[in-house]
């Protein structure tokens, strides 16, 4: 059962104070990006979340210092935006609209009981670092400031009732600078019963975005609840659901700063002689197929369909990439802590594959299919992990909008 709750949140006081605050996840930006976007705005939130853009460049983003100016930054936002905290608990609708995709979802607290028993199921595996990082984030501020992106499979009941929510007048309503309209709605106290009552339904949540937040509010429970699990806001974490049919995943596509001292004419030969290489476009036409920039021009790498027997993760077009190309011939290992590679989300397109490339930064690029969220599921579902680096959604909720204080 998919249980959770409402919560008091805190949030800015109007549409125009939202559109300063607002601020994309902490994860997804470099510190000196960060740092870029939050230039002349004192309100955007990423003063919060990366609070290291406050301090001297080199600063250990990780040292005391950096978690201290977290609080007083968190202070002096609620103050000076300001940011209020609702009366009452609630439940919330938030709506992503990008162009002609729109998806909109449910904003509660889900249950740190459902996430440790897995109801809500995880796809990849977690870093001990970046746990530590947005535990005490979380435990230092007392509050969760970015929601998890969660997906569950699609129900018309749900459907209706986030519907009817969203025929009022909303709490906020902004566009930000990337042009993705930012909409939220609270429930009204009957519409927050049927929801409850709908997502009893629900037999499972899937986490889409937000790991190490998730793995964060479970440790950070353990040590506001101590030794004798006290009740508390922190036994549930902020996340916003949306149904699977209006989840958008992009490819999360891939850059390699060498050859592993082969040149590109070696490389392509290497190639050539276990897979069938062809000039192509700068997306893959078809399941089986990579795009490869390189010498200044797209190629495709026909990998083929994998073998009947592979389990559902390895037949991933991500994987075989892996599996076949990056490790055996480029000597890229575990993608995850391997500086040699570099990922780059859909959002960006191929043109920043070929920039990376042509500036020397990287040797070659490779263009991937977006694996799909059924992919994701049934993976979950069988107990397997996605692999590292293969699902980029967007568009991506915002930090700031809606914090769970705990």
């Amino acid at each position: 059962m998919a249980a959770l709750a409402p919560f008091r949140a805190l949030r800015p006081a109007s549409s125009a104070v939202a559109a300063r605050v607002a601020a994309v996840p902490y994860d997804v930006v470099t510190t000196e990006e960060a740092r870029n976007l939050a230039a002349g705005n004192p309100l955007s939130f990423l003063h919060v979340s990366r609070a290291e853009i406050d301090l001297p460049e080199g600063t250990n983003p990780f040292g005391d210092d950096v978690y201290a100016t977290a609080v007083r930054n968190f202070d002096h936002l609620k103050r000076e935006a300001p940011l209020i905290v609702e009366d009452a608990p609630r439940i919330y609708v938030y709506r992503l609209r990008t162009g002609s995709h729109v998806q909109v979802g449910v904003a509660a607290s889900f249950l740190v009981d459902e996430y440790e028993r897995g109801a809500i199921r995880k796809h990849e595996h977690t870093r001990p670092d970046k746990e530590d990082d947005r535990t005490r984030h979380l435990i230092d501020l007392r509050a969760q400031t970015g929601p998890v992106f969660l997906t569950y499979r699609a129900r018309p009941t749900v459907d209706g009732l986030i519907e009817r929510v969203t025929t009022a007048s909303p709490l906020f309503d902004f566009t930000a600078v990337d042009g993705v309209q930012h909409t939220v709605w609270a429930a009204e106290p009957a519409e927050q019963h049927q929801l409850l009552v709908a997502f009893d339904a629900v037999p499972a949540l899937y986490i889409a975005d937000g790991h190490h937040r998730a793995a964060s509010a479970a440790r950070a429970r353990r040590q506001l609840a101590g030794p004798k699990g006290a009740p508390g806001e922190w036994d549930g974490f902020l996340a916003v659901a949306f149904p699977d049919v209006q989840v958008q995943i992009l490819p999360y596509n891939r850059v390699v700063k060498d050859l592993a001292g082969m040149t590109p004419e070696a490389f392509l030969g290497a190639l050539a002689r276990r897979f069938v290489v062809k000039d192509g476009p700068a997306i893959p036409a078809h399941p089986g197929e990579v795009a490869m920039f390189l010498s200044d021009r797209w190629r495709t790498i026909v990998l083929g369909e994998a073998p009947a027997a592979t389990i559902p993760a390895q037949r991933l077009d991500v994987t075989r990439l892996q599996d076949l190309v990056l490790a055996p011939l480029l000597e890229i290992g575990d993608v995850r802590t391997d500086k040699r590679i570099d990922f780059v989300g859909g959002s960006k397109g191929t043109a920043e594959l070929e920039a990376r490339v042509r500036s020397g930064a990287a040797a070659v690029a490779f263009s991937l299919r977006p694996v799909t969220v059924e992919d994701l599921m049934a993976i979950t579902d069988a107990g397997g992990i996605m692999p590292p680096k293969s699902t980029w959604f967007e568009p991506k909720l915002r930090d700031g909008l809606l914090s769970h204080l705990v």
